[in-house]
């Protein structure tokens, strides 16, 4: 089977297996914590069932990590990415085991929002310097291979991890012990991530050029450092095309998620029964990750026959597919369909953005391209949060809100293939200054 064989051609790099054992633990560990939150904010009796109240739960989740990552992001250039892991994961841990205690508690809504809002922009800093980390253990020949598997294989434990929360919040009785347990699990896990973190030397990772500064002056060189490093990435050309095309693509996707979400609990199950709307949702969610998982197997096999910018125009082409789908029927076998086709388009397109971003970029300005591309990231969804509040109706489907999404991803595809097109998917040559 290709994918074990290019696991196993992965695998003989020491500095990889370490690696990727820190990956495939801390997203374990934060499957059971997004299964936590699932339930607190989606999937419980009081929880919002309206478009806007689902897009506001988003954004309270998204935004503020939206506005203050960028300022620890850039960091990634100066701190080691080791220590980086090794203190995220130690601080996800007893976060997690705080917010076990005060929902268990009853704790009020916002304490346990603000702890978990935190839990989140740690975790999509520690995603950034696992990413920024990855050149660095695997020869610039097989970062096609480990894109193709290490962030899908990433998604695959962190399903894992909300697939054990499931089966944990459905065995143990109602009542606050529930989310509670899942947390505890989730710190475990992550206190396992600490150990695997450990094993991987102090600057194993990079950055390859230290700045010695201190903690305040990198904080004020915050801004002008992720001015510098969007700059680069325009004058750079291919990386810079890659992460706009990357921001609209996972815009999109979170209209279809939102819509997916709600769908699940309103539409498809009855929306009074919050367990069936999980699990709705879980079942959905599990579909799309087949999508996901087959960009494993064809992402290295496009590549053999195309650039990456072309097989990120052909993913674009699978998501307008699955809106096309979509917007023809609410039925389930077909709903499930297009979710599948949604999983291989975002993940297949995200494989080849990130191959671009980590093979056209300087390792001097990697850190600062990635913590750009997390800001994107989130930002993107948080608008996403707001477009499907404004086009969605309480029960997810609407034919001429998906018959826009259509339009918008054949508008994104044809930019970016000419964009990308142009440059014959060489980036331009930039002098560091």
């Amino acid at each position: 089977m290709a994918v074990r064989a290019d696991l196993k051609d992965l695998l003989v790099h020491d500095g990889f297996r370490r690696l990727f054992r820190v990956r495939l633990i801390s997203q374990c560990g934060d499957g059971m914590f997004q299964v936590g939150l699932a339930t607190l904010y989606f999937f419980n009796p009081a929880a919002m069932t309206t478009a806007g109240g689902v897009a506001a739960a988003f954004t309270i989740l998204l935004l503020p990590f939206t506005i203050v990552g960028p300022f620890v992001g850039p960091l990634l250039d100066r701190w080691s990415r080791q220590s980086v892991l090794l203190w995220g994961n130690t601080i996800r841990a007893f976060l997690c085991l705080a917010l076990a205690a005060l929902m268990y508690a009853g704790a009020g809504f916002l304490i346990v929002s603000v702890l978990a809002l935190v839990t989140l922009g740690v975790n999509r800093f520690l995603l950034s310097a696992l990413s920024a980390g990855l050149p660095h253990v695997v020869p610039r020949r097989q970062l096609v291979m480990a894109n193709s598997l290490v962030p899908t294989l990433g998604a695959v434990a962190t399903v894992v991890g909300a697939v054990i929360g499931f089966v944990i919040n459905r065995v143990i009785p109602v009542g606050p012990g529930r989310d509670a347990s899942c947390l505890v699990v989730a710190a475990i896990l992550l206190a396992g991530a600490v150990w695997a973190a450990s094993l991987i030397g102090r600057g194993e990772l990079g950055p390859d050029g230290r700045v010695d500064l201190s903690l305040t002056a990198q904080l004020k060189r915050v801004l002008a450092d992720l001015g510098i490093g969007a700059v680069y990435l325009a004058r750079r050309g291919t990386p810079g095309y890659a992460l706009i095309v990357m921001a609209f693509h996972r815009f999109l996707y979170g209209v279809n998620f939102i819509a997916l979400l709600l769908i699940s609990r309103n539409l498809l199950t009855d929306p009074a029964d919050a367990d069936a709307g999980l699990a709705m949702f879980a079942l959905l969610s599990g579909i799309s990750l087949a999508g996901n998982g087959s960009a494993i197997v064809l992402t290295p096999l496009a590549h053999e026959r195309m650039t990456p910018h072309q097989w990120i125009v052909v993913c674009l082409g699978l998501s307008t597919l699955s809106q096309l789908l979509l917007m023809a029927t609410p039925s389930l076998p077909w709903i499930g369909v297009a979710a599948v086709l949604m999983g291989l388009g975002v993940q297949g397109a995200k494989i080849a953005v990130d191959t671009i971003v980590q093979r056209d970029v300087d390792d001097a300005y990697r850190g600062r391209a990635f913590a750009l591309y997390d800001m994107m990231y989130n930002a993107a969804f948080v608008g996403a949060a707001a477009l499907a509040a404004a086009m969605l109706p309480d029960t997810g489907w609407s034919r001429p809100g998906f018959g826009a999404l259509v339009f918008c991803y054949l508008l994104l595809a044809y930019w970016y293939g000419r964009k990308a097109g142009a440059l014959r998917g060489e980036p331009r040559p930039v002098d560091r200054r």
